[in-house]
């Protein structure tokens, strides 16, 4: 090739790569693979992250910076003045995903908002047992006795009709099991091939799934469709990897983006590393040590009190939270309304000695604690803080079996009912209180596996239920006062800590912040 036609092809090369705008992938490390897709079954965050955040859409969405609900597949809603009733209007010409597996004959409308919460709440709806998980959220905030019927009131318009008032019905929708799903691809699918709702999902979401390798990747590409403005990265990948180190290793390897729940002693090394930069922001979040009151010895309060002051929390928190965490003395943080500064289980091991004989275990017991193989936001560092809990119970007589159980696993087998102690966390949907308690102590989850403590008292459950059928925050302050000092005179929990939410980027990506309610948006995200 001669000197001058070299020159034409380098000048038309570069003429097409100047015309031409290359959007990038946009690769996240995260820690876990999720449950599956049908995300109404299950109740991880894992789950929601890879399943309701990605590819579905709610009625409506928690602006965690503004504070307040606000539209999203509905444009707008109005409650009824005697509060039994709320009318959402729907966003027009939404499209559903186009897939190899399903092409959509229409937009979304109200027979999709309808199927949607009846397969939830109706026993004899022909989708009702379609989840063989059941139903975790909608079951503990008891929406089958709260809802007595989703109404088509046209094609545009849903009306929610409630047996009684209900303050947080609006907020409960932003959660990821209100997620809208397709009748249409529904009824081509029937019930006997549900489980294909879990495993190809068809959302309105600004991404569609694409592939899944369980333990190692999820594969997005961009909803061409999507309502919203267009996602700034071409495709999203969820590189599953368990191990924090790793994560952080593979953003500094640019071979991830963005990394996921990091070591709290990786995110102090990073704030001095100018190949990462660390974004973060105070969860809306509780870790804690459940014990399952329904197993013996724990059914006995004193039990319960005495392994609380038995555990040294001070040593626990400087080990695995490196001082980026606060200590929790209740369920929920501190900035939360109706919050109150209860006496913390002061470190006492004689005094937990004491307890354990007059609860008639003065040679202590033998139990077991669970944990989780890989760290998250909730707990960074899961086999140190079970060998820490392990020695201190082996001070005051208790000799614990330490148990590592694959993440799946051990949600599956702690919403059953089998754990003894249990390793866990919680985070909130939106700011308020009733996120933590209904979940966590209602009687009704008990039955649906999320209440991890186990415990049904009527008081607790009275307290409860009653500031939800108010909208006024002094009456409902009262009420959740009452359950926060149930709670904590049960010692149904140790509170271990309210951490910082964190994830370490590339330094060449924009836009992506950190949820305090542990949700994740990478709409916007770009790599530059």
């Amino acid at each position: 090739m001669t000197p001058t036609r070299l020159h034409a092809l380098a000048a038309t090369l570069l003429t097409l790569g100047a015309a031409t705008t290359w959007a990038k992938p946009l690769t996240v490390c995260t820690e876990a693979s999720p449950d599956g897709f049908d995300v109404v079954q299950y109740n991880s965050l894992t789950t929601t992250n890879a399943s309701a955040d990605v590819l579905f859409n709610r009625l409506v969405d928690y602006d965690a910076g503004a504070g307040k609900v606000v539209p999203s597949l509905a444009e707008k809603w109005e409650a009824s003045a005697d509060g039994l009733s709320y009318t959402f209007t729907l966003r027009r010409n939404v499209q559903f995903h186009s897939t190899d597996y399903f092409k959509p004959g229409r937009a979304l409308n109200a027979d999709d908002v309808v199927f949607t919460f009846e397969r939830m709440l109706e026993a004899n709806h022909p989708w009702y047992r379609s989840a063989p998980n059941g139903y975790p959220h909608a079951q503990s905030f008891q929406l089958g006795k709260i809802v007595k019927a989703v109404k088509k009131v046209d094609d545009y318009t849903v009306r929610f009709e409630l047996s009684q008032p209900e303050a947080t019905f609006v907020p409960l929708l932003t959660m990821g099991f209100a997620s809208i799903y397709s009748a249409e691809y529904a009824a081509k699918l029937t019930p006997a091939k549900a489980a294909e709702l879990n495993s190809k999902p068809i959302g309105t979401g600004p991404f569609i799934l694409k592939s899944y390798q369980k333990d190692a990747v999820i594969r997005y590409d961009v909803n061409p469709a999507y309502f919203g403005a267009k996602p700034k990265a071409d495709r999203l990948i969820y590189a599953i990897t368990p191990d924090a180190t790793v994560r952080v290793q593979k953003v500094k390897a640019g071979e991830c983006q963005i990394a996921l729940s990091p070591k709290p002693q990786d995110v102090l090394a990073a704030r001095a590393d100018k190949s990462v930069k660390v974004v973060d922001t105070h969860a809306f979040a509780t870790a804690f040590i459940a014990f399952n009151s329904q197993h013996k010895p724990f059914d006995n309060a004193k039990v319960r009190q005495a392994l609380n002051i038995a555990f040294d929390k001070q040593t626990y928190l400087k080990r695995v939270f490196d001082g980026t965490a606060t200590a929790a003395d209740g369920p929920y943080p501190p900035n939360t309304w109706s919050y109150v500064n209860l006496p913390d289980y002061s470190y006492d091991p004689a005094k937990a000695k004491q307890l354990l004989a007059d609860a008639g275990f003065p040679n202590g017991f033998a139990t077991t604690i669970w944990i989780r193989p890989s760290g998250s936001t909730l707990n960074p560092n899961p086999r140190a803080g079970g060998e820490l809990l392990q020695a201190d119970l082996a001070r005051v007589g208790v000799k614990a079996e330490l148990k590592v159980i694959e993440w799946g696993e051990l949600i599956k087998r702690a919403k059953a009912g089998e754990h003894d102690i249990l390793f866990m966390g919680w985070s909130g949907d939106n700011g308020d209180p009733d996120n933590f308690l209904t979940p966590q102590f209602a009687c009704a989850s008990v039955e649906s596996g999320l209440n991890f403590a186990r415990y049904c008292d009527a008081n607790l459950d009275k307290a409860i239920a009653t500031a939800k059928k108010t909208a006024d925050q002094t009456a409902r302050s009262k009420q959740y006062e009452t359950a926060q000092k149930i709670i904590h005179d049960q010692a149904l929990w140790i509170p271990l800590a309210h951490p910082v939410a964190a994830a370490l980027t590339t330094p060449n990506v924009a836009g992506y912040k950190v949820n305090p309610f542990g949700r994740q948006d990478f709409s916007s995200v770009s790599v530059n």
